[in-house]
């Protein structure tokens, strides 16, 4: 009989991040995770960024989540001597003289001097997109490297002897009062950190999952730089090559990449870029998102030692670091979660089913 304190299931970014946390915290943990080419954290571009959307407002908790993510990553990097987190400026062309005007302004307010290091009156980057209005520079932004990430945390809970390469089989799992128990395993508290599978979890399935396809582009132009360009879609250095995204679909769920997807990318790309490219790949991946766009964090209604750690979205680099550290003093010290997170949320929807 092994016997642990959180048995965790899956090994994507959520996984990953939730049980370094708890590790830290002095919990003994157990990894199950089957490694699949195909998942959403592998396929996901890793960005964070800071003021985001069509009309460039500040992320969802912005001033709580960015001034640990560099500091968190930058940790897990020293633990597995590997480099995967790459700070990059993200340049916004503008569209009009009205918006260049406001972000003018808006840029000398103190909720967002933290995150704007330049507004420019006029083009900055022409030889790689169109910018004749010039656009606004954002920092505290950059991506990481998701694949190398996985890999890396991966070897270092093996080297740790909490790692277990296995297919989690749900309708094993027996929930008892003071536990769960799954095979010759005994833990305190078995945590979901499943992605877009979630919503085949026969414990959460009550939950309104509403994942969502999304598919990108390597393309190679012959030029090198050192921002993120992003306006309809992202241009993201990465090597010599860019990566270009994102498409959002809720309909298809497969992991194909489809003409459709990349006819939409490259059409968004045209009015972008400002140089000659050549596509050499496209693929698709499918983001665990929610109905109201916000993670799903808690305990079962009625298991009370069953748990989430899901649904982090297109955000999840940077909101899952923070998440997870709340979740961990939640699990440990009964400190109060985020209203808009805990999953009691959505209770109601527990009960109509059950």
């Amino acid at each position: 009989m092994v016997k642990v304190d959180i048995l965790l299931v899956g090994q994507g970014l959520a996984g990953s991040v939730l049980a370094y946390q708890l590790m830290q915290a002095g919990c003994q943990i157990r990894i199950i995770n089957q490694t699949k080419a195909e998942t959403s954290s592998r396929a996901a571009a890793g960005l964070y960024n800071p003021i985001t959307g069509r009309k460039m407002v500040k992320t969802w908790q912005a001033d709580a989540i960015f001034p640990m993510i560099e500091l968190f990553y930058r940790q897990l990097e020293g633990i597995t001597y590997t480099k995967f987190l790459h700070p990059l400026p993200i340049y916004r062309p503008f569209v009009s003289n009205a918006e260049r005007t406001e972000w003018s302004t808006q840029a000398a307010q103190p909720a967002y001097q933290h995150y704007i290091a330049e507004v420019y009156q006029q083009s900055q980057y022409g030889e790689f997109i169109h910018d004749s209005l010039g656009g606004i520079m954002l920092q505290q932004s950059g991506y990481l490297d998701l694949p190398i990430f996985l890999d890396s945390m991966q070897q270092y809970f093996r080297a740790q002897r909490v790692y277990q390469e296995d297919i989690f089989d749900v309708t094993q799992v027996r929930p008892k009062k003071t536990g769960v128990q799954y095979g010759d395993i005994r833990a305190q508290r078995l945590i979901f950190c499943d992605g877009a599978d979630g919503y085949r979890n026969s414990f959460f399935h009550w939950l309104p999952d509403r994942p969502v396809k999304g598919e990108m582009l390597m393309i190679d132009t012959g030029k090198k730089s050192n921002i993120v360009f992003n306006r309809g879609v992202f241009i993201m250095p990465f090597g010599d090559k860019y990566k270009v995204g994102a498409t959002y679909d809720h309909q298809d769920l497969s992991f194909s990449p489809t003409t459709k997807g990349r006819t939409t990318l490259e059409e968004k790309l045209e009015r972008l870029i400002n140089m000659p490219y050549q596509v050499v790949d496209h693929w698709a991946g499918v983001r665990p998102a929610t109905s109201d766009r916000r993670p799903f964090i808690g305990l079962h209604p009625y298991h009370q030692t069953i748990g989430i750690f899901n649904g982090l979205g297109t955000k999840g680099v940077s909101l899952t670091p923070y998440f997870a550290n709340q979740f961990v003093e939640f699990l440990l010290e009964q400190k109060p979660l985020d209203e808009e997170v805990n999953i009691q949320r959505f209770e109601r929807y527990y009960h109509a089913v059950s």
